[in-house]
């Protein structure tokens, strides 16, 4: 939404385009070459969810036995039944923690119970009433299936806790040398958290003494498969090593995020181990990535079915108006730093290249046409983005796009900025449906947008179009 510029930009004069140190896309040596060999994939260690699942299945066959207004009714048997197992998938209770512990999961087990018993117990005093559970049995019900359930759970942790111990699983930890040793070190001196690092994937070499540094594609690979690698340990922004990282989810390893510098106080979703808050990582997700995609073209894809005639007009009112070259492309850094070609209607025409690349707001620009400021300020101008989401450059909700020149310089200054490229650039964003569009704060816009990321979900980007499609009833441009 700032493609075209007279304002100077944020943050001081710009330097000479192309002078910033900072690379925006990934070293084809290390990340970019990375593919794990056709047919060869590691065994991931990942918990099995079928053993607890068995364990609420059974829990709640047992307790719905013991009562006889529940056996009158085998229907409310298998309600009861799905009930628990849905509620418990929802909450992430088949996904536990590295180290389960039964206390950890214990209140929001029998809390999950007991709002299946209360549901169950409503829906028969409305449909049959003489049936309907006293308070004796529907504390009885609760009490037997919470104790069986956490019964079998402690059980089944206690054996995983176990397993871990004595055969823990091999792992690599990628990140600068020197913090890569340290994180490997301390989880080399904690064996009980199931974790044992074999190799550090860094981009040089240390002279910091350790385990062996791992540089290249090739030598990942080799000690993915001597190794059979089943964790990775990310101890850097994950924006930096995607392709890597998505070829080792690919391959079957679990992929770890740990804040190795600094405590974290954002517990969601957090787990420790050694001693470090870890965060799963959600890049082998594919069935997600999928639906996200298919969201993007069916919304897209209708999207200019509807407004094709508005397109034409547009285009045919802007070359009348404002002469050739309707349309304005511009190089804009997407997903793991690759660039692309952003589409837009031309609203401005900037005085060079170096000026289109380094300036940030036309928002206020007096030379712009009224037609122009309109399509601006109504953001139409931003409708031909829709043919960048059909052919899969962009997203209909992620952070928006921007210039690499930009891009580098705000990388540089804002903690966290880099981190926005681990999920594809959108049309629009949490950060914008919060009012973060043109010349708003870019530390603001980090920290939404990088909230949009680790708490992403379908429904989260359908209410994001929602409050789009509402925000443009009341327009206020870029």
């Amino acid at each position: 939404m700032t493609a075209e510029s007279t304002v100077p930009s944020p943050g001081g004069q710009p330097r000479e385009y192309g002078s910033s140190p900072v690379s925006v896309i990934p070293s084809r040596e290390t990340d970019g070459g990375f593919r794990f060999p056709s047919g060869q994939r590691t065994a991931a260690r990942r918990a099995p969810w079928l053993p607890l699942a068995a364990v609420d299945a059974v829990a709640a066959l047992a307790a719905g036995r013991t009562l006889t207004e529940i056996q009158r009714h085998p229907l409310l048997v298998v309600a009861l039944l799905l009930g628990v197992v849905v509620l418990n998938a929802r909450a992430a209770l088949y996904r536990p923690a590295p180290q389960p512990t039964l206390l950890d999961e214990l209140p929001a087990v029998c809390a999950r119970i007991a709002v299946t018993w209360c549901a169950l117990a409503a829906v028969l005093a409305a449909f049959a009433p003489q049936g309907a559970l006293s308070a004796r049995s529907l504390a009885l019900g609760c009490a037997v299936q919470s104790a069986l359930g956490c019964a079998g759970r402690g059980t089944v942790y206690w054996r995983r806790r176990r397993a871990l111990a004595q055969r823990p699983g091999a792992a690599l930890v990628i990140g600068p040398a020197g913090t890569a040793q340290r994180v490997a070190a301390a989880f080399l001196r904690h064996p009980n958290c199931g974790v044992r690092p074999v190799g550090v994937v860094s981009g040089r070499p240390s002279g910091v003494e350790g385990l062996p540094v791992l540089t290249t594609g090739e030598e990942v690979q080799r000690a993915l498969i001597q190794n059979s690698v089943r964790v990775v340990l990310v101890v850097e922004p994950p924006s930096g090593r995607g392709p890597m990282l998505r070829a080792l989810a690919l391959a079957g390893c679990e992929l770890w995020e740990v804040d190795a510098d600094s405590p974290s106080y954002d517990r969601e979703g957090r787990y420790t181990l050694a001693g470090f808050a870890c965060r799963r990582l959600p890049l082998g997700r594919r069935h997600a990535r999928i639906g996200k995609r298919f969201l993007d073209v069916a919304v897209s894809g209708t999207l200019l079915l509807l407004v094709s005639p508005l397109l034409l007009v547009c285009a045919a009112v802007l070359r009348l108006i404002d002469g050739p070259g309707v349309v304005f492309r511009q190089e804009r850094i997407g997903k793991d730093g690759r660039p692309f070609t952003l589409l837009k209607f031309r609203t401005h025409r900037p005085v060079d290249a170096h000026e289109a690349a380094t300036r940030w707001s036309v928002a206020n620009e007096q030379e712009m046409s009224r037609f122009c400021h309109f399509l601006r300020r109504t953001s139409l101008d931003e409708l031909l983005q829709l043919l960048n989401v059909l052919w899969g450059d962009m997203s209909m909700v992620g952070p928006r796009p921007e210039r690499p020149y930009f891009v580098a310089k705000f990388s540089q200054t804002y903690p966290g900025y880099a981190a926005r490229h681990r999920m594809q650039t959108g049309i629009t964003g949490l950060a914008q449906v919060h009012g973060l569009r043109g010349d708003t704060s870019i530390e603001d816009r980090c920290r939404f947008d990088n909230a949009y990321i680790d708490n992403w979900s379908l429904w989260q980007d359908i209410c994001i179009l929602l409050r789009t499609a509402a925000a443009l009833v009341r327009p206020t441009g870029s």
